[in-house]
């Protein structure tokens, strides 16, 4: 058994949102990685892909997610299955921002909508 107190979480801030991994390869070297994504009100990520599985639960907020050809608008509650090799860009509600919980395998890898690797980012790694 691995125990991951609240204060050893790793937090990782970008333009975008705060990323607090509460598990990962390298944060108690779990297989899978989860962590908690807080974006603030309009806050837009770029668009994007990863090479595995994602899995986002909004905890709290709104937000409008881009998925390959498809949009949805979800709420606290809604839980968005995101497959591998599919764009996706999430753009936060202007008024509420969200928070999330996200897992994803420990290795996944990021690529630009190009095509670009930018490689597996460190809330994930």
């Amino acid at each position: 058994m691995t125990l991951i107190q609240h204060a050893d979480a790793r937090v990782t801030e970008t333009p975008n949102g705060i990323m607090t991994t509460l598990a990962s390869p390298t944060q108690g070297g779990a297989s899978r990685s989860l962590w908690r994504t807080e974006a603030k009100p309009g806050a837009q990520g770029p668009l994007h892909d990863f090479d595995t599985e994602q899995i986002w639960t909004w905890l709290t907020g709104a937000a409008t997610v881009e998925l390959g050809e498809e949009t949805f608008t979800v709420q606290a509650g809604d839980t968005v299955i995101m497959p591998p090799r599919t764009t996706r860009r999430i753009v936060a509600d202007a008024h509420q921002g969200y928070t999330a919980v996200v897992t994803a395998q420990g290795e996944a890898r990021a690529f630009g909508a190009d095509g670009t690797e930018f490689g597996t980012p460190a809330w994930i790694a």
